[in-house]
């Protein structure tokens, strides 16, 4: 997605909602970096996998001896031939080690083709990752939104987003997964956008 669509979605939205209008004073443009390149997309799921349900420091701590574990390319073929006891002296759990390895078997496999994600729907890019064992929802919305740059992603499960949602719209409660699913709905097709702010929001680490 190039500068000028994040723009586009970013002043559109702040022209419909207030609230929208505010965080981008507050926090600034929407900043999600470069497109992941086709041989890197495995690379950022793997990243994924190891960040998952930890705080930003100690998953960059353990991702960075992963990613260690191999000289060059990280791929998957590569990370089927590591010795299991190497991925779990790296830090990673067993159930993500098993993760890890059943994401690059099934690519390598092809029964998921990163290379075809870019040209497919949202809803089918996110049940080919999620065949992948330990790789649910939330590490396939990640990829939408990082990587692939998808305008309309809106990761309900996630507790950032729920926690930024109230401090920045000034709810009561922490709304439900459901709950905001249902107060997503009149930011389409733009939903990224109040995601990313909803983090700035509460100053929640995102792997980007």
């Amino acid at each position: 997605m190039p500068p000028a669509a994040h723009r586009l979605a970013v002043d559109a939205l702040s022209a419909r909602d207030p609230v929208v209008a505010r965080l981008v004073d507050v926090h600034g443009p929407m900043r999600l970096g470069g497109r992941t390149r086709v041989d890197e997309r495995f690379q950022a799921l793997a990243r994924a996998v190891a960040y998952q349900q930890l705080a930003g420091k100690a998953a960059a701590s353990i991702w960075g001896r992963v990613r260690a574990l191999v000289d060059g390319s990280f791929d998957p073929q590569t990370v089927l031939s590591l010795p299991n006891d190497a991925l779990r002296g790296a830090g990673l759990s067993q159930a993500k080690t098993d993760a890890l390895r059943d994401l690059a078997r099934l690519v390598v496999n092809e029964e998921i083709r990163l290379d075809r994600t870019g040209r497919m729907p949202d809803d089918e890019v996110v049940a080919m990752l999620t065949q992948a064992k330990g790789v649910g929802p939330w590490t396939a919305h990640m990829f939408l939104m990082f990587h692939l740059h998808r305008l309309d992603v809106w990761p309900t499960g996630d507790y950032g987003v729920r926690v930024g949602y109230r401090h920045a719209f000034g709810l009561g409660e922490l709304p439900s997964p459901r709950e905001l699913d249902e107060l997503g709905e009149r930011f389409r097709p733009y939903r990224s956008v109040v995601a990313w702010y909803c983090w700035r929001a509460v100053d929640t680490v995102v792997p980007d």
